[in-house]
C-alpha cells in the first residue's frame, strides 16, 4: 500500500486542502468586496464633483439628499450597534445563569463574562462615545 493509504495521512491532506480552499475563498471574497466599495466611493465622489460644478437648484437639493442619506446611515449603524450590544450582553448574562445546575461554575463563569463585557463595551461606545448626530 502507498503512503496515502494510511488514514492519518489522508485526513491530514484532506484538512490541508480544505483549509487552503477556505482561506483562498476568504481572500478572494475580501478582495472583491474591497473593489466594490472602491467603485462605489469613486462614483460617489465623481457625482459630488459634478454637483459641485453645477450651480442649479437641483444640485442643492441633491446635496441635501446626500446629507440626509449619510445621517440615516449613521443612525442605522448606531441602532445596529445598540442591538448587537444588547444581544451580546444578554448571551453573556444567560451563560452566567443557565448552566448553574449542571456544570462546575469556575471556568464557565469566567467564559460567560467575555460576551457580557463585549456587549457592555458596545453599549458604552454607542451611548457615550459615538457621534450624537440625529437624522
Amino acid at each position: 500500500m502507498g503512503e496515502f493509504a494510511r488514514p492519518e495521512v489522508a485526513v491530514f491532506f484532506f484538512l490541508a486542502v480544505g483549509s487552503l480552499a477556505l482561506f483562498g475563498f476568504l481572500a478572494v471574497a475580501t478582495w472583491s468586496g474591497s473593489r466594490a466599495s472602491e467603485r462605489i466611493a469613486y462614483y460617489e465622489n465623481d457625482m459630488l464633483k459634478k454637483l459641485a460644478d453645477s450651480t442649479e437648484e437641483g444640485a442643492k437639493q441633491a446635496f441635501e439628499f446626500l446629507r440626509e442619506q449619510k445621517r440615516i446611515e449613521a443612525h442605522s449603524r448606531r441602532e445596529g450597534l445598540k442591538m448587537g450590544g444588547l444581544v451580546t450582553a444578554a448571551v453573556g448574562a444567560a451563560l452566567l445563569v443557565v448552566p448553574r445546575g449542571s456544570i462546575p461554575m469556575g471556568p464557565v463563569l469566567l467564559a460567560s463574562l467575555i460576551p457580557l463585557f463585549i456587549g457592555i463595551a458596545m453599549l458604552v461606545y454607542v451611548y457615550a462615545m459615538a457621534s450624537k448626530e440625529q437624522p
